[in-house]
This record gives C-alpha cells, sequence and structure tokens, in this order.
C-alpha cells in the first residue's frame, strides 16, 4: 500500500478531458480513480507485481531537484 500522496499535474486537449470525464462518470469513478488505477495497471505490467519494492530503488524525484540547487 501506497504511504503518502503525491499531486501529478498533465495537459489534455479541452475535448478529451470531456469525453474521459464522461466515461468515468459512466462507470461511477472520479478520474483521479481512474487515472490511478491506469497508472498503477501500467506499472505492474512493466515490473510485476512486486513493483513496490522495486519502485523503492528509484530515486525520489523531489531529493533529486533538492540535490541540484
Amino acid at each position: 500500500m501506497e504511504k503518502r500522496t503525491a499531486r501529478l499535474t498533465l495537459l489534455i486537449d479541452p475535448r478529451k478531458k470531456r469525453a474521459f470525464e464522461q466515461l468515468c462518470a459512466r462507470e461511477d469513478v472520479t478520474p483521479s480513480q481512474k487515472v490511478r488505477q491506469f497508472i498503477r495497471e501500467y506499472v505492474q505490467a512493466q515490473l510485476g507485481p512486486d513493483w513496490l519494492e522495486q519502485a523503492d530503488a528509484f530515486p525520489d524525484q523531489e531529493e533529486d531537484d533538492h540535490k541540484q540547487s
């Protein structure tokens, strides 16, 4: 289980955003829930079911940003 959350900002075509929001509403899920599902499935497909252990080995982007300052 994830310990904390982080914000992910992305730009998307407004028409695609509206369509996505309507499709999510049909499934009774929020767009955020659906995006988290997409990301979870992608990460698991790429790294396998033990992805969380592997992800811990990746450097934290926030730490990298502070080191470069």
